[in-house]
């Protein structure tokens, strides 16, 4: 969530911060919020004040405090209820998004930063789904539309597109975690997904549970209701996990094959950083995204997201979009966004530092997803219909010579 006394010191700045992301109704919501608040405070004070009364009271005193009482009562059950009003409509205002951040509110919106790698030149492109083996069909079977089964060396190319991740992770300070991925209210809403984005989430209803679509989540919730020590800082981690989305509202959107399913694999970065410090760590976790993609032999290109597309928690998000020859167009495989304190404030995670207790910034970015599979597959494929394995996956199990079996 958004600091709350920034926003009163000064209103008109972080208005106009999130008109770029369409927040102004929420954060106008806020201030009304939090004025009837600030209003109820002092006349709530007042009267507690009214209450405390020194010796031993006359039968008027009595009389008066009775009824100081009952209007005491009354106050404090309009002041809880205007705190309960002032925490929900904080809940819905946005993270403010760097002015950096380009204009707009779609992916056309968005701006390239850079292309890398060439895309090859393949006459009639084979899809993933006839390069690779997915069963889509058995899957739709046993769980419904837009679920798949990944077999043989396919599965193979998979593990090992996942442990390369985690190796190079490894190497650059990012410490392996396994994660739940069934979690509890808080931590959806200590990360930002509720209640904005409550519709694309499972729910185990039984239990009071949700199905992670990240690990994001879990990792973020490693430390919450935590203060960290200034010299533990910055906390890289890397997680592996099955992610789970609705993809409610995806109608219309490339559902085609195993580009955007229900249930997947993922390694995800997460790091908890110090404030003066978590731009230069986002830079650094887009450079490890870019080092991945090359090293998987891929033509990417980076663009900046607009103001508009972001979701709530990120103040700035940079995606990498890996060539798909099959589709002839650059699509989204990994994300990096900088989320600045906002998750840290929902969480409570603060550390000690030099200026006393404040929240950490968190940053959350994509190593590796079955997307980069496909792309692997895509691009890898040759004229007979083979495919040729980037060789920094051979050496994490991958076969050498691929084939559909």
């Amino acid at each position: 969530m958004i600091d709350l006394k920034a926003a009163r010191s000064d209103p008109d700045g972080l208005r106009a911060a999130l008109a770029r992301k369409g927040g102004v109704e929420a954060f106008d919501n806020l201030m009304e919020a939090d004025a009837r608040w600030l209003e109820l405070v002092p006349r709530v004070d007042e009267l507690r004040s009214q209450t405390k009364l020194k010796g031993k009271p006359s039968p008027e005193q009595l009389e008066q405090l009775r009824a100081t009482k009952i209007k005491l009562q009354r106050l404090e059950e309009e002041l809880a209820e205007a705190e309960a009003a002032r925490e929900a409509a904080l809940a819905l205002v946005p993270n403010p998004p760097h002015p950096d951040v380009p204009d707009g509110e779609t992916d056309e919106d968005a701006v390239e930063l850079r292309r890398v790698g060439e895309p090859r030149a393949i006459e009639n492109p084979l899809s993933h789904l006839e390069l690779g083996r997915f069963d889509m069909e058995r899957a739709a079977r046993l769980s419904g539309a837009r679920f798949g089964y990944i077999i043989g060396d396919t599965a193979l190319l998979a593990l090992a597109l996942f442990r390369y991740a985690l190796d190079l992770l490894g190497s650059k300070g990012f410490l392996p975690v396994l994660p739940p991925v069934l979690v509890r209210e808080e931590a959806m809403f200590g990360t930002g997904f509720f209640p904005t984005d409550k519709a694309n989430i499972y729910e185990v209803s039984s239990d009071g549970l949700y199905l992670t679509g990240t690990s994001e989540v879990a990792l973020a919730g490693l430390h919450m209701n935590e203060l960290l020590e200034l010299d533990e800082l910055p906390l890289r981690y890397a997680g592996y996990s099955t992610c789970f989305r609705r993809e409610a509202g995806a109608a219309g959107k490339e559902t085609h094959g195993m580009f955007r399913v229900h249930q997947f694999d993922k390694v995800e970065m997460y790091v908890y950083a110090r404030p003066e410090d978590s731009w230069q760590e986002h830079e650094r976790m887009v450079a490890i995204e870019e080092e991945i993609l090359q090293g998987l032999e891929l033509p990417y290109r980076a663009v900046d997201i607009a103001a508009g597309d972001l979701g709530a928690p990120a103040a700035r998000k940079i995606d990498l979009e890996a060539w798909l020859p099959s589709q002839g167009r650059y699509r989204e495989v990994t994300s990096c966004s900088n989320t600045t304190d906002f998750q840290a404030r929902r969480l409570k995670v603060r550390f000690r530092g030099e200026r006393g207790t404040e929240p950490v910034h968190t940053l959350n970015g994509t190593a590796a997803v079955g997307r980069m599979l496909l792309a692997v597959l895509e691009n890898g494929q040759q004229d007979d219909g083979s495919v040729v394995v980037p060789e920094a996956l051979i050496a994490f199990g991958a076969p050498q010579k691929f084939s559909r079996r």
